[in-house]
């Protein structure tokens, strides 16, 4: 993954180790927003965006969903018009039915109404399946085994920044209401039953903020987006 070429206000940055754990590391040194680290390798497309909120955590954990929105917009352009992309509430990249990789994030805070110093999203895509009996994890999937073997890692990961960038300026400009319309329309598992913070119920919804609305009985619960948040490594 040489000579990458990101849209305007992202930087790449190749590292050896974990991408994820690299951007929370170059976070907390005070780098710029908008660095991409990732790590080139032929079975799995591993990389992280730095953020720099201006808005309450609450508010910032959107990024999430917003690069998830810019990863599926990405996929869906680049595979074939067969190849369905879907996202789980809590990260996970579904191909056609199958996960096939995850979002995740992290902050330097997890106070909802602080507004955090920088915000990290991760991405981790299987590339080629190292199970030598697909069969033994039906619900699991490669990108290579659905169709998309000629998908270019480095093409795929450009265009995810592109993609995202454009659905960052949405939020911005717009508020979160097309990013819920646009998510809402990609998500996995609604009206499903689903099993979250130890907590299992229908997924009717989210809410203006994109918190999952699990029902129980006859009572709904709400799981906002930062209970999604992981420890800084």
């Amino acid at each position: 993954m040489s000579d990458l070429s990101f849209p305007p206000l992202f930087t790449g940055e190749a590292v050896t180790g974990d991408p994820f754990t690299a951007a929370c590391a170059r976070a907390a040194e005070g780098c710029d927003a908008g660095l991409i680290t990732y790590r080139p390798a032929p079975d799995r497309l591993e990389a992280a965006i730095v953020f720099a909120p201006e808005v309450p955590l609450a508010d910032a954990v959107l990024a999430l969903p917003v690069c998830g929105i810019g990863f599926q917009n990405a996929l869906g352009a680049l595979a074939p018009p067969s190849v369905g992309v879907y996202l789980d509430w809590d990260g996970g990249i579904r191909v056609n039915g199958g996960l096939c990789g995850r979002l995740r994030m992290a902050a330097d805070t997890a106070d909802p109404d602080t507004v955090p110093g920088w915000l990290v999203i991760g991405l981790d895509l299987t590339v080629l399946d190292s199970t030598e009996d697909p069969g033994e994890t039906p619900d699991t999937t490669a990108l290579y085994n659905e169709g998309c073997g000629d998908i270019e890692l480095p093409q795929l990961l450009e265009a995810w920044a592109r993609h995202t960038l454009v659905w960052l300026g949405r939020w911005e400009d717009e508020g979160a209401g097309p990013v819920h319309r646009e998510w809402t329309g990609i998500a996995h598992g609604i009206e499903q039953q689903v099993t979250q913070d130890g907590v299992t119920g229908t997924f009717t919804g989210v809410d203006e903020r994109l918190g999952m609305l699990l029902k129980t009985g006859g009572t709904t619960r709400l799981i906002p987006l930062t209970e999604l948040l992981e420890d800084p490594a």
